[in-house]
């Protein structure tokens, strides 16, 4: 069976220990993770959402959702990539160490790329890159042709594209600003 790679969001409780047991599903039966993002979505309610980036046959996929489905602190899975289309994104920092021309270089191919410089010395830039998966290899690579260089990434988020909302915000109790009238000179 062809092995394949899944997007897929969970919803959680925000507890200690939940995100140890999710990585524990993944460790303990030998299911790799190749991006892991999770981070609190819904403060009130005490939400967390983790998307997880993982591969296999569809039957292991299927099998790490209904696991996922089975823990106690977890409130929805969705497979992202079974579900339709999708947007995913992900953050690189990528920090060069070059000198002369090869600087001109990279500071042209991070304009290609979009890529923003947030610091500078006189040997290194460092930079912000926002984009799919591909789009931040092909920038790393095309960075490592001119220098030495260090990256650090924040692994894959995703969301559904489309008007339907598959985790939306509980909101409870919440009342609505009303807006500011401007002042008048009466």
């Amino acid at each position: 069976m062809p092995v394949e790679r899944h997007t897929i969001a969970v919803l959680v409780a925000n507890e200690p220990g939940v995100l140890a047991r999710v990585i524990g599903l993944f460790s303990g039966r030998g299911y790799n993770i190749e991006s892991l993002t999770v981070s609190e979505v819904d403060e009130a309610n005490a939400r967390s959402r983790i998307t997880i980036v993982t591969s296999g046959t569809p039957m292991v996929i299927e099998q790490i959702k209904a696991q996922l489905s089975r823990l106690v602190p977890v409130y929805d899975v969705h497979d992202l990539t079974m579900e339709g289309a999708h947007v995913s994104r992900e953050l690189a920092l990528v920090k060069i160490h070059n000198t002369g021309e090869d600087r001109i270089e990279a500071l042209r191919i991070a304009d290609t790329f979009r890529a923003r410089a947030i610091d500078s010395t006189l040997q290194s830039f460092v930079f912000e890159l926002t984009g799919d998966t591909g789009k931040i290899n092909a920038f790393i690579d095309l960075m490592v042709a001119l220098g030495d260089v260090e990256v650090s990434r924040t692994g894959v988020v995703a969301i559904a594209r489309g008007t339907g909302l598959d985790m939306p915000l509980v909101r409870r109790n919440v009342t609505k600003r009303k807006r500011r009238q401007p002042a008048t000179g009466d």
